[in-house]
């Protein structure tokens, strides 16, 4: 049997069977560290990009610390130091957080009509839906791709909807016609009126500043009707919650999933709402709307 090839492990210092001293990262390298992640983008140390990434990470601890560190033990002091890897969430700096704040403010004395009865409070928005699929997350086996076929449908394969949201009964239904323009909408503000009879009580209806909103034929026609119209603050997406229903459709129809024919998919949105009307309770809860702004939010609004 041939002798052993490697030298034996030193009892009294922590090395490596070839001798090498473990990498080492002081608390101020990665403070250091931490900061360069939360404070700076890679483009301003001569690396690519705007996001940092582990491979361009070890580039930077080379050039600065002047010594290379395994992908482990970066991660575990990155994570050692309260960061973690997460997906962006964008700031839509157009959004004036003193309009924002009204529309809360506005809205509480809207609930309590709500809950004393006085009103029929219903949120309307639009949404696209193709007929090919959103991706999303799905289980698989671990180290092999998800894969999902495509038959690669035009984009002009889609359905324009526009949906209506009853938060004082928890139902929800959607139309389509055509695209979203201003004579749809004002045929589909008809289709609500005929959807909420009998009509027990005024009804107001929150939606966006949409192009096709603001026409004079459509606030003639929800005139008529005896619809009051409140507009919510311009790129505010998140104070409306119909937009979790476009949401919670795309998980259940569309995600990882291509259609042969476009009645296909629209036999499956329509099937999508009568299912979740069948459980309203489930519905007002899961698109609940806000009541509160996020401080942090509303902060980053201020200082942009």
């Amino acid at each position: 049997m041939g002798a052993y090839v490697q030298r034996p492990r030193s009892r009294s210092v922590d090395l490596s069977t070839h001798r090498w001293p473990p990498p080492f990262i002081s608390q101020a390298q990665a403070e250091q560290l931490v900061a360069t992640v939360q404070e700076s983008e890679p483009h301003e140390h001569n690396l690519p990009g705007h996001n940092w990434n582990i491979k361009k990470l070890r580039h930077w601890v080379k050039a600065v610390f002047g010594y290379e560190i395994g992908r482990s033990t970066l991660y575990n002091v990155l994570k050692q130091n309260n960061l973690s890897w997460k997906k962006c969430q964008k700031v839509l700096k157009k959004a004036d957080p003193a309009k924002r704040a009204a529309y809360i403010e506005a809205f509480d004395a809207l609930y309590a009509q709500v809950c004393r009865g006085e009103i029929r409070l219903l949120y309307l928005d639009e949404a696209h839906f193709h007929r090919d699929m959103d991706l999303g997350y799905t289980w698989a086996e671990r180290g092999k791709p998800a894969w999902r076929q495509s038959d690669c449908p035009p984009l002009s394969d889609r359905i324009d909807w526009y949906g209506v949201y009853d938060f004082s009964s928890g139902q929800c239904h959607i139309w389509n016609e055509g695209g979203c323009n201003g004579e749809n909408t004002a045929r589909f503000l008809e289709r609500v009126a005929g959807w909420l009879k009998p009509a027990t009580c005024p009804t107001v209806i929150i939606w966006d500043g949409a192009p096709c909103h603001r026409t004079k034929l459509v606030q003639d026609a929800a005139a008529a009707m005896g619809f009051t119209l409140v507009s919510l603050p311009g790129y505010s997406p998140d104070l409306n919650p119909i937009e979790g229903l476009w949401k919670w459709m795309r998980e259940d129809v569309t995600q990882n999933h291509c259609f042969n024919t476009m009645r296909e998919l629209f036999d499956a949105c329509k099937a999508f709402i009568a299912r979740i009307n069948a459980d309203p309770l489930q519905i007002i809860s899961r698109l609940w709307p806000r009541f509160e702004l996020d401080p942090e939010y509303e902060k980053l609004l201020v200082s942009i």
